[in-house]
């Protein structure tokens, strides 16, 4: 099987990483620092699971320098999705996937519009981890875990294949029976925590101790479900108590990437995060007060600190 992973950070950088060590042509598409430090020294990853290093790997910053690929994990940050589906053209054979595992549910369609809505299927990353110095990755918790399928809920082949190259690479992984329905439960889980994470200025041990913040974050968590029941897909309470069990076992000083972000005065994705639930709650008519509080307080460090 031929991998590219389109936007090697923390997460791509992991995944690939680990099924680059166990045998499979993985190309990392990567830029900046992270590129030239990974084409010299390696990819290295430190992990509760295992520490390892990628040398040499297989990286560039020009899709066309891979060509046709079995399958793409598509790692980029939301407000660069647009650009990079045209960059990874050259990566697009007849029956590639393309496996956005990024935050939020609108991936589907601005991908869908660009390269096909046949390439396209729904993906779900779950792993704590960041980018520790160009070409090192830091996983955080033992937590790693790629759950993906198509959109359509067939059980394909290519899906069926992807699952066994990560059961190989010792990375778990699932088809699950609506991807839908675990996109719409990951963006409730990160968005709510990543207002409230980037409001306090707080890593997540804020959620798991303090009870008025704990009280929030499943607030936050109903107005996506409410969102998500409005466009079809039935959440629950269920999925709240989930998302709730699964905050509460992130090591306390675990932060989402939009914090970290914010903290690092980089570009923030807070536009498709609670940016997209007051904007998908709107055209339903639901309100959503939270995560509107949270995308108008954020909003002025969209583009790094303000200047003014």
């Amino acid at each position: 099987m031929k991998i590219a992973v389109m936007g090697a950070g923390a997460i791509g950088g992991y995944f690939g990483g680990r099924l680059a060590k166990a045998g499979f042509d993985v190309s990392f598409i990567a830029r900046g620092a992270h590129l030239a430090v990974i084409r010299k020294n390696g990819l290295k990853v430190l992990s509760p699971l295992g520490d390892f290093t990628i040398h040499p790997a297989t990286v560039t910053d020009d899709p066309a320098e891979v060509g046709p690929v079995d399958v793409i994990l598509f790692m980029v940050k939301n407000y660069d999705t647009l650009q990079a589906a045209e960059q990874i053209r050259p990566l697009v054979g007849s029956d590639t996937a393309i496996i956005p595992f990024q935050n939020g549910v609108e991936a589907r369609a601005m991908l869908s519009n660009v390269l096909g809505a046949r390439h396209v299927l729904g993906g779900v990353a779950f792993i704590p981890a960041s980018i520790q110095e160009p070409g090192v990755i830091k996983h955080n918790a033992e937590l790693a875990k790629l759950v993906f399928g198509e959109f359509d809920k067939q059980i394909t082949p290519r899906a069926v294949a992807f699952l066994d190259a990560l059961e190989k690479a010792g990375v778990a992984g699932e088809i699950p029976a609506d991807i839908s329905m675990v996109l719409w439960s990951k963006l409730m889980f990160l968005t709510s925590m990543s207002a409230i994470n980037c409001i306090t200025r707080q890593p997540v041990g804020l959620v798991q101790s303090d009870g008025e913040t704990i009280a929030l974050y499943m607030d936050a968590m109903r107005e996506v479900a409410a969102v998500a029941a409005a466009h079809g897909v039935s959440l629950g309470e269920e999925a709240i108590a989930n998302n709730m069990a699964l905050a509460k076992s992130f090591p306390p000083n675990n932060k989402t990437s939009m914090f970290q972000d914010l903290e690092a005065g980089r570009r923030l994705e807070i536009d498709y995060l609670s940016g997209a639930v007051v904007r998908l709650g709107r055209e339903k008519g639901i309100e959503t007060p939270i995560h509107r509080t949270a995308w108008v307080a954020i909003k002025p460090w969209i583009n790094g600190p303000p200047t003014t």
